[in-house]
């Protein structure tokens, strides 16, 4: 199913809804209706039938743009139940008919395949490819234009000028916007449902595994891994207080600027490695088997413990690049840092035993010991040799990146999932006190004659989602391979031989080249060479730029639209205390209470943060960091 719309002042409107169901294609569009809102419910009323029962309905990015649009219609109509994790929609099911005895689901296909809809369709090689359309041409006034093909800009940045050309020889003052739009719109439905179906296909022919069952990738990645590879029962299952001190240890991966910028005529040697998270997977133990807690310290009985250990650490005086994170509390809100000096935290006992190497202390408290295994050997080899064996770009290769890539953060998810009630506010106030404790609410989103309420019961299993998305989950698994892959990058940190600029979770800039050992392209947790850069200005975590040996340059600002355009002038400014760049970009502001999706101009203002590291100038111009330093009530000791 597909939706398009227009541009209305700031607002996007629905103006044309198709679905294709395997055989025919459907059309709901404006021209045959006095509003969007006639169009839709008439749309959604013709697949609420009993030929429909037990179908699943997919959208492409569904959560971020279709539902805004269809939520509110959706519980005039039906019975409405999402499921909403971390504020995203994962899936609606909805009953309907006599005594609702009829069942469809509505997923958003994005959250199981990430990428575009053309990116797939060329992967895929699927029959009828993603088309083309000027989607910013279309107005309210000119649904029914006739007449020469739109202007090359109103493709937007979705075609080149040679693709224009082509397009446009078809038609001679005879394009017609209705009949464009349609078999646009209808050739997207057909594309998505030819993916899915390969999608579909290739999964069961490799893992015996039936996609339909799972809403999101990171839950059939589990489900593969646990169908085909997975030896024995001995994962864990952890919640509670043991989950809650273990989560204290998933802080992710490192990302810091040491240096903002080299010396004049100094290269720069950008490295990444190949697939950080499955190369720690490969070939490291992970904890399995029933936990063990324990007091005290633990390796004066076992040197080879292996677990989560609560301990008291002290940092190294003297070293430049901390490697052992930890979350802090700011007037900002949590931060993430590599500090010195002296804090109590949980921690993965080999990050202890690698943070050892380069001169931390620890006084072990309390714990919980597991038992150790390589679990994901096979899974991670087979899914790379896959990549190896079939081209970049072929919907295996495109595959095996994503379960790749996709697992090891399933093993962490939350899985206190709010739950969810949609009902008409006539009843508030008396349906709502027996099936829910009203003071377990957590939101309200009112939908003009209907309220969702987010809702916890107070027995907090009760909020555990098994369908798809599971209760099957171990954050000491997702702790241990972050932990691993800290452990890996920080053979990067505190080496005389080389200066680092800047760390991003799974890649490393510096001024020498490093050895020839630690390089090849296809070997997991090997490096490859990105860029090589004769100019580099590092100023934030994700706030950087490069200008490569061939004059290429770029750029990362996160959260700056790609759209809004830097220069290497706005970068060497930026280095200059105090200064800030303001930027105006368009983003898009989502409102399922209204059922609309505005595009407004926001100004975005970028600057340098101190949020990692503490900043030094000198005359007024950014020269360098320094770690934090905190006691052991984690407040930093030297702002």
């Amino acid at each position: 199913m597909d939706i398009e719309t227009y541009m209305e002042g700031d607002t996007l409107v629905p103006f044309l809804i198709c679905y294709y169901d395997g055989i025919n294609s459907y059309v709901y569009g404006l021209w045959d209706y006095p509003n969007p809102e006639s169009m839709i419910l008439d749309c959604l009323s013709s697949i609420f039938i009993r030929k429909y029962n037990n179908y699943r309905v997919y959208f492409h990015n569904m959560a971020k743009f279709d539902i805004i649009f269809l939520l509110k219609y959706l519980v005039k109509l039906v019975e409405v139940n999402p499921i909403i994790h971390n504020g995203k929609i994962i899936q609606i099911d909805i009953k309907y008919g006599p005594d609702n005895q009829y069942k469809i689901t509505i997923r958003d296909s994005y959250l199981i395949l990430l990428n575009s809809l053309d990116r797939l369709s060329k992967a895929f090689n699927v029959d009828n490819p993603k088309g083309i359309f000027p989607f910013l041409f279309v107005n309210k006034d000119n649904l029914n234009y006739i007449g020469e093909v739109p202007r090359f800009e109103s493709f937007g940045d979705k075609i080149s000028k040679d693709q224009y050309l082509e397009y446009s020889k078809q038609f001679t003052n005879d394009w017609i916007l209705k009949v464009e739009a349609i078999d646009y719109c209808i050739l997207d439905c057909i594309s998505l449902y030819q993916i899915l179906n390969k999608f579909s296909e290739m999964i069961f022919n490799l893992f015996q595994v039936n996609i339909q069952k799972y809403p999101t990738l990171s839950s059939l990645a589990f489900a593969i891994y646990r169908t085909k590879f997975m030896k024995e029962e001995n994962i864990p299952k952890l919640s509670g207080k043991i989950a809650e001190n273990i989560r204290l240890s998933y802080t992710g991966g490192a990302v810091d600027m040491y240096i903002p910028q080299p010396a004049k005529g100094s290269t720069i040697y950008c490295y990444d490695v190949n697939s950080l998270y499955p190369s720690q997977m490969v070939g490291n133990h992970m904890p399995v088997g029933v936990p063990t807690y324990f007091e005290g310290d633990i390796t004066k009985i076992d040197p080879n413990a292996f677990g989560f250990l609560y301990c008291n650490i002290k940092a190294p005086d003297n070293i430049k690049h901390p490697i052992i994170q930890t979350r802090i509390k700011t007037e900002a809100g949590i931060r993430t840092i590599a500090p010195l000096g002296a804090w109590s935290d949980w921690m993965f006992s080999k990050e202890i035993e690698n943070a050892k190497l380069f001169g931390y202390t620890f006084e072990i408290i309390s714990g919980y010991i597991f038992n150790k295994e390589n679990i994901f050997e096979e899974y991670v080899k087979i899914l790379h040799n896959l990549r190896i064996e079939y081209p970049s770009g072929t919907p295996i290769n495109l595959i095996a990146k994503l379960f790749l890539n996709s697992l090891y953060g399933r093993f962490g998810m939350m899985v206190d999932f709010e739950k969810i009630k949609i009902i008409h506010k006539n009843l508030i106030g008396t349906t709502s006190k027996f099936e829910m404790n009203l003071d377990s609410i957590v939101d309200e989103i009112e939908l003009e004659d209907y309220v969702i309420i987010f809702y916890r019961d107070k027995d907090k299993e009760n909020n555990l989602i098994e369908e798809g998305l599971g209760h099957n989950v171990s954050v000491g698994i997702a702790s241990a391979i972050t932990a691993y892959a800290r452990i890996h990058m920080s053979m990067f940190k505190n080496r005389p031989d080389i200066n680092l600029y800047y760390t991003d979770t799974d890649s490393v800039y510096v001024d020498s080249p490093l050895s020839n050992a630690l390089i090849d392209s296809k070997i997991l947790g090997k490096l490859k060479l990105e860029n090589t850069c004769d100019n580099a200005i590092f100023l934030s975590p994700k706030l950087y730029c490069l200008r490569t040996v061939e004059g290429k340059f770029i750029y990362k600002s996160k959260g700056l639209s790609h759209d809004v355009e830097l220069t290497l002038k706005d970068f060497e400014q930026l280095l200059y205390k105090d200064v800030f760049i303001e930027k105006t970009q368009s983003k898009w502001f989502r409102s399922l209470e209204l059922g609309k999706i505005e595009i407004l101009k926001e100004v975005y203002t970028l600057k340098v943060t101190d949020n990692k590291r503490k900043l030094i100038y000198k005359n007024n111009k950014l020269i360098g960091t320094v770690p934090y330093i905190i006691n052991e009530k984690k407040e930093i000791l030297n702002h």
